[in-house]
């Protein structure tokens, strides 16, 4: 009998080992990750390779990477049903780097706002990675014939760049790269500073007030939200010019699914006390769990070895295929 069940598209995405994982990144993407296993072919990558624009400690990358597997496995993502890896074990990312840099214009790169914005922060160490790091980018999401590219705000020129390179590309050699399309999240939490709300939440903060770890103990976290930066009108509701509130909410709505109207409901005639205290106590819930298993998972090195090994092998097959028709277009001899 003919199988007339619809091919799933392929879906790519990677996460940095530096730093830690926080809510804002939870929220606005790794938990909609494992909503997807069941809709797409995933492909979730650590992109170590990334890592090193910046200067790194290597025995602390090293633990901060398999932490970060660890992580996305404690966060329901599957092995079974999404290939999950380390970049640096599937050498095509390089390689095609190297091609797609001889197709990425000087002037694209020096447009890419995290460059400047890098630039700024590591002005001792602006080196040439930094700068065409985007051409990796482009390179971890074209090997896959990928089709789609979960992108926040950030990210969205990156994926712009590379759906260039790619009609760049097919445009002189034929018909080479699938360009890929941007998924946006129906629900895609955009997570705020708890310390500057106007500013989106980041692990690289060095105000460690600013911003919730998954690895966070329950106690660090409720303190952070109760230091959370508000507002004098002591009303919980959902308005503009209520930064620190509107964050509240959003991370209390993201995780209880409740609506702003019900929120505002629950909370009339109770203080910004009650409400922090709340949101704290939702978010160490949302955690514990993650935080248990995430500490299994780093104690069972066999299995965690045995997740990004196969996932380095499925990753491979897929992306020699594309790298060896590349080399066809651009003439290389054939080994």
């Amino acid at each position: 009998m003919e199988n007339t069940a619809e091919k799933k598209k392929i879906l790519f995405s990677g996460i940095q080992p530096t730093g830690r994982i926080t809510l804002g990144n939870y929220l606005g993407a790794v938990r909609n990750w494992r909503l997807l296993e069941d809709t797409y072919d995933c492909l979730y990558s650590v992109v170590d390779l990334h890592a090193i624009t910046v200067r790194q400690d290597p025995a602390a990358l090293r633990k901060q990477c398999l932490s970060t597997l660890a992580l996305l496995l404690a966060s329901g993502l599957s092995p079974e049903k999404s290939i999950l890896f380390f970049q640096s074990h599937v050498a095509e990312h390089a390689e095609l780097a190297w091609v797609l840099n001889c197709y990425t214009m000087f002037g694209e790169l020096s447009r890419m706002t995290q460059f400047k914005d890098k630039s700024a922060k590591h002005a001792d160490n602006i080196n040439a990675g930094l700068f065409a790091y985007p051409a990796l980018m482009a390179a971890d999401i074209l090997l896959y014939k990928t089709e789609m590219v979960p992108v926040g705000q950030d990210q969205k020129q990156h994926l712009e760049l590379a759906r260039n390179i790619a009609e760049r590309f097919n445009g002189i050699y034929g018909d080479t790269f699938v360009v890929p399309e941007p998924y946006i999240p129906k629900v895609g939490a955009k997570i705020a500073s708890l310390a500057e709300p106007t500013k989106k939440m980041s692990k690289s903060d060095p105000n460690e007030n600013s911003f919730v770890a998954l690895l966070d103990k329950p106690d660090d976290i409720m303190r952070k939200f109760k230091r959370a930066v508000t507002d004098s009108e002591a009303v919980v509701r959902y308005a503009e010019g209520k930064d620190g509130i509107n964050n509240l909410m959003t991370i209390y709505g993201s995780i209880t699914g409740k609506s702003f109207e019900e929120i505002e409901r629950e909370f009339d005639g109770r203080g910004y006390g009650d409400f922090k205290a709340a949101v704290g106590e939702v978010v160490v819930n949302e955690f514990a769990p993650i935080r248990e298993k995430h500490d299994q998972l780093l104690n069972d090195k066999a299995y965690l070895e045995s997740v990004y090994k196969q996932g380095a092998e499925k990753a491979s097959y897929m992306a020699r295929k594309t790298l060896a028709k590349v080399y066809k277009k651009l003439g290389y001899v054939a080994k």
